[in-house]
């Protein structure tokens, strides 16, 4: 049987192995590393909105409680960063959520959050990997108690604190996409004011049988229902509620890139600092950056680097093109449900369309894509070494002006385009990432991306 192995957002694996006995092995190996390194405070399990998922949240909470902990567990399934919230809020010592986010419903996850209630560290992760184990519990008289809580208006009445908007001339529609994030997103945007029409938002164990991934072809839908409404603004969380995306009246899908740029634009009207994104995130962040007098700190892919970096540089926002976003005086771990808040205010102030229009004329225009090759995992490694002594000397006609080694091979082109070649973190397959003045040049970029790498593979 695989291995329980942490990767880049905790374990996650289809049903077949990812039973009950090897979740309370991982709750086991949880419980060790807490009392290793002195923690006694409570602990919140959180899950999401899949079948099987309640049912993994009471079998954690039982093997923490089994070692003394006192536990709390929500009274329905929660965005992870409400959970993630909740640990920074009442003090706690961490959190374990039960997802598989994005993933389609034969799969499930757990995944840890440490007591900062930002994404946890490889030290971290890796001391819980080296305690899997067979339970070992108290005498049930010296369990902790498992309490049920409502984690969501604590996490509500943070955002609106922390956001400060007002929606009350907006029409947004919501899409859930069948997750968490229903009743929570929609009711925080109703409380800001916005007439809010609702889409996807009934529990459904099957995504509608789909995968709740706001790609954009998941999110037509809630295009053509910001278009048949006259709405201002389409906004769509994952399964999990911890990424966010965005449909616009003039260009539908609106790619996170933009959304990145248009906040950032937004945030700095009234406040200064840096901004942290990964390195597959769009240079447009820097050139805003730079007019603003403000730097920029690139970071590999994973909001646990993301926030890492927001706390070393006190950033005002941090992201990923994923679709992952957090900002100053929040938890720092990607929020759809803050940033669906923030995405309504940004929208009251300018609506995004024009907002987007004005940073493009001003920094010129940014297309951004990227495609899957298909390798290994057990070849990553070998393709990347081989990769190294295949750099070329120019990619389209354009000479190669630098390569950034932070996360796989970034080529930085003298026209000021890039690509960017790395090892996908979930999937067997290696990423071509690219970003260029049109989307005639992006194309050609990833073209001999994939040219590149595919005879090494």
């Amino acid at each position: 049987m695989d291995k329980i192995a942490f990767g880049t957002d905790g374990w996650r694996a289809t049903l077949d192995v990812f039973t009950d006995e090897r979740v309370r092995i991982v709750g086991e190996a949880v419980a060790t590393y807490l009392e290793e390194e002195g923690y006694t405070d409570p602990v919140i399990i959180g899950y999401d909105a899949r079948e099987t998922s309640p049912g993994f949240a009471e079998s954690l909470a039982e093997i923490m409680a089994g070692h003394g902990f006192d536990v709390l567990l929500p009274e329905r399934d929660c965005p992870t960063p409400v959970i993630a919230y909740a640990i920074v809020n009442r003090g706690l010592s961490c959190a374990l959520m039960v997802t598989a986010s994005h993933n389609p419903p034969e799969y499930n996850g757990v995944k840890f959050i440490p007591e900062d209630g930002a994404p946890a560290l490889p030290e971290r992760t890796e001391k819980i990997v080296d305690n899997l184990a067979e339970p070992d519990l108290l005498p049930e008289e010296e369990w902790g108690e498992i309490t049920e809580i409502d984690p969501i208006p604590d996490h509500a009445d943070h955002a609106t604190d922390l956001v400060g908007a007002d929606l009350s001339d907006l029409t947004i529609v919501y899409d859930a996409l069948h997750g968490s994030g229903r009743g929570v997103t929609d009711a925080l945007l109703e409380s800001a004011g916005a007439e809010v029409i609702t889409r996807r938002c009934t529990q459904d164990p099957d995504f509608g049988g789909g995968e709740p991934e706001p790609s954009p072809s998941n999110l037509q839908p809630l295009a053509d229902a910001v278009e048949e409404h006259d709405a201002d603004l389409g906004i769509a969380n994952d399964g999990d509620a911890d990424r966010i995306a965005i449909t616009t009246p003039d260009r539908g899908y609106l790619d996170e890139n933009l959304f990145f740029a248009a906040v950032y634009d937004y945030l700095l009207e009234t406040d200064s600092g840096p901004a942290v994104r990964s390195v597959s995130t769009t240079f447009l962040i820097d050139r805003i950056a730079e007019a603003n007098g403000e730097e920029v700190v690139e970071v590999p892919v994973g909001f646990k680097w993301v926030g890492k970096a927001m706390g070393d540089s006190d950033a005002l926002i941090g992201g990923e093109e994923s679709g992952g976003f957090s900002i100053r005086g929040h938890i720092r771990e990607k929020d759809g449900v803050l940033m669906a808040l923030l995405a309504g205010a940004v929208t009251a102030a300018k609506p995004l369309d024009d907002r987007v229009d004005a940073l493009l004329e001003e920094h010129g225009e940014i297309h951004a894509s990227k495609r899957s090759v298909d390798c290994p995992d057990s070849e990553k490694e070998r393709v990347l070494e081989d990769l190294e002594d295949h750099i070329p000397e120019s990619v389209a006609g354009s000479a190669v002006a630098n390569t950034v080694t932070l996360d796989g091979f970034k080529l930085l082109l003298e026209d000021g385009s890039w690509l960017l070649i790395r090892p996908s973190g979930t999937e067997p397959k290696l990423r071509v990432y690219g970003e260029a003045g049109s989307d005639e040049r992006l194309q050609t970029l990833l073209d001999e991306g994939v040219d590149l790498v595919e005879p090494l593979v």
